[in-house]
């Protein structure tokens, strides 16, 4: 079965998912920008998820984390929870 490790920053709206994205392309710390603005408790572990498997997560994550590129900050992706930001680790 396919396991996934991502970080992810959580925020309320499209508009701030943007705003956050666009500070960590232009050199912003991911795991930084996670500890200040993200809504998810993972913001203590800099955004950090561990490792998972497809069903672990939300249909709309699962979809990004198992299809993405690796290792490039991708979203907004709109779930139940919000807009989320996704760096993908690693995927084996």
């Amino acid at each position: 079965m396919p396991t996934a490790t991502a970080r992810h920053i959580l925020v309320s709206t499209e508009a701030e998912c943007l705003q956050l994205k666009a500070e960590i392309e232009a050199g912003a710390d991911f795991a930084e920008v996670a500890r200040k603005n993200s809504a998810c408790p993972s913001r203590m572990q800099g955004g950090d998820l561990g490792a998972f498997v497809p069903g672990q997560m939300v249909k709309e994550f699962d979809e990004v984390v198992f299809s993405g590129e690796i290792n490039k900050v991708l979203g907004p992706v709109r779930t139940q929870f919000g807009y989320h930001l996704i760096e993908i680790t690693k995927r084996w």
